[in-house]
């Protein structure tokens, strides 16, 4: 299902009272917004989450209001989850938000009382760099892909045929995703693999893009990439059974010190985990099917590896 919080953002921004009109907002749809925050922002609670609500309401939006003049953004969302339910075979009940947020990640998974939820925070889509929003000015185009994305996250979190470390821990965290405590809890090759999977099911679902924008990454970047295959997967080798936030970090998340992301005396690209867990699905996505492998356990994805490079050198 499509929840489109658009036009009620701007209805806060038309109150004459911004900061008590956001406040309603939240309250209306506490579940969604609080749990966008806590996983991308911060704690809601938090004595700063107040700045950051009156950062965000007193930010420039021309360019939003511009994109929604000239371009039929829910349209293209839902032709995005058309195509993602039929390549993904999701088989749980799903929502598609769609909102305003507060320059934090441009998309991004919950799961919410044992139902996922794929957000798009549009500030990022207006095609215009905006210091004011932070927003990334990534075209309106790209929305399907990561649509797609998203989408595959919560295939693998909440289908009943997943066997992913994920999806047993959200059933343990009583159906809520947490970004925090899979952080410190599943395997790093569990988050490779998870964010393998999401890149290969966006690039099915949302064909025709260069493949450095499945990844979030400049061209240059993702040629670069390429070149330290081999460094990276080294690098990840002996922790991929191991857990701890610092690891989804060094691997998954922007903005890191270089010192963060030292690895075997070099330090990593961001968010190097990205290709790294392209690479480790390819062979068993190729082998039983895009749908199939978002459920299978991270385990079987060496094992595909292990086979596919046999026939290879046989």
């Amino acid at each position: 299902m499509l929840i489109n919080l658009i036009p009620e953002f701007l209805e806060i921004l038309a109150s004459p009272n911004r900061e008590v009109a956001y406040r309603r907002y939240l309250d209306a749809h506490r579940a969604i917004l609080s749990a966008y925050w806590s996983n991308y922002v911060l704690d809601l609670d938090s004595p700063h989450a107040s700045e950051v609500i009156g950062a965000a309401l007193r930010a420039d939006r021309s360019d939003l209001k511009a994109l929604l003049q000239t371009v039929r953004v829910s349209e293209i969302v839902e032709g995005a989850v058309a195509q993602a339910s039929e390549h993904l075979r999701i088989d749980q009940p799903t929502d598609v938000c769609l909102m305003v947020g507060v320059g934090a990640a441009n998309a991004g998974e919950l799961v919410v009382n044992g139902r996922g939820v794929a957000f798009i925070c549009l500030e990022h889509f207006t095609g215009r760099v905006n210091a004011t929003t932070f927003g990334l000015g990534l075209s309106p185009e790209l929305i399907p892909l990561w649509v797609a994305h998203e989408l595959a996250h919560t295939v693998r979190y909440t289908s009943p045929t997943s066997q992913s470390d994920l999806r047993r821990l959200v059933a343990e965290n009583g159906g809520h995703y947490d970004y925090w405590m899979t952080a410190g809890r599943a395997p790093l090759r569990e988050l490779l693999v998870n964010e393998g999977l999401a890149v290969h099911a966006a690039q099915r679902a949302a064909p025709g893009f260069d493949l450095a924008d499945y990844f979030g990454y400049p061209k240059r970047q993702f040629q670069r990439m390429r070149e330290l295959d081999a460094f990276v997967r080294r690098a990840a080798h002996h922790d991929l059974d191991r857990s701890g936030i610092g690891l989804r970090l060094r691997f998954l998340s922007g903005g890191l010190s270089p010192s963060s992301r030292l690895a075997l005396g070099r330090v990593l690209p961001e968010r190097s985990g990205y290709y790294l867990g392209y690479r480790m699905v390819e062979a068993l996505v190729a082998e039983i099917g895009l749908a199939a492998a978002l459920r299978a356990p991270a385990l079987a994805f060496e094992a595909a590896e292990e086979a596919a490079r046999d026939v290879r050198t046989a």
